[in-house]
């Protein structure tokens, strides 16, 4: 059987709820070269190269997905959601607020793909335990040493996603 590779040209995805397409992507150009390169979209970081880091984490179809180690190709007809389209400068996404209000950054390199990891996980159970919340990140690498204070954002933003979903109290101004 024969496997024929997609050529270079011009490439359409879905990101962040929108159609966007570059004129000209070279058929072995990762998911995270395009975001990154044509896209201009910095939350999903360069990190390993090799899928194991987290850095380049990104959702396609609501998917923890490593941008690095898939082609741009294979996001063609999915849903592909970045750190950017989560919430915006002025009206975070309450996953990216509570990261913040804990201060659950030193360097920041790591926190797009803890917050997307994050996403996934609170979307499929939004009272974690703390093995489950290890678990859900496990595969994100931080070598700042920040690893309270991102377990303390994970069960922040757990709460206010249980306080969205009408199972506790209002979401703190």
């Amino acid at each position: 059987m024969s496997h024929q590779r997609p050529t270079d040209g011009p490439l359409t995805l879905r990101v962040n709820g929108q159609r966007r397409t570059v004129d000209f992507v070279a058929s072995d150009a990762s998911l995270l070269t395009v975001l990154r390169n044509d896209f201009e979209l910095n939350g999903p970081k360069f990190g390993c190269g090799f899928g194991q880091c987290g850095a380049c984490t990104v959702l396609v179809d609501a998917q923890a997905t490593r941008a690095c180690a898939i082609p741009a190709v294979a996001a063609v007809g999915r849903d592909v959601t970045t750190l950017e389209g989560l919430g915006t400068p002025d009206q975070l996404h309450v996953i990216q607020r509570a990261f913040v209000e804990e201060q659950a950054a030193q360097c920041g390199y790591c926190l797009n793909g803890m917050i997307m990891s994050t996403k996934v996980l609170l979307e499929r159970n939004s009272s974690p335990s703390d093995e489950q919340i290890r678990d859900a990140l496990r595969y994100n690498l931080c070598r700042c040493g920040t690893h309270i204070e991102i377990m303390n954002a994970v069960r922040r933003a757990a709460r206010y996603v249980q306080q969205q979903q009408g199972l506790g109290d209002a979401i703190p101004g």
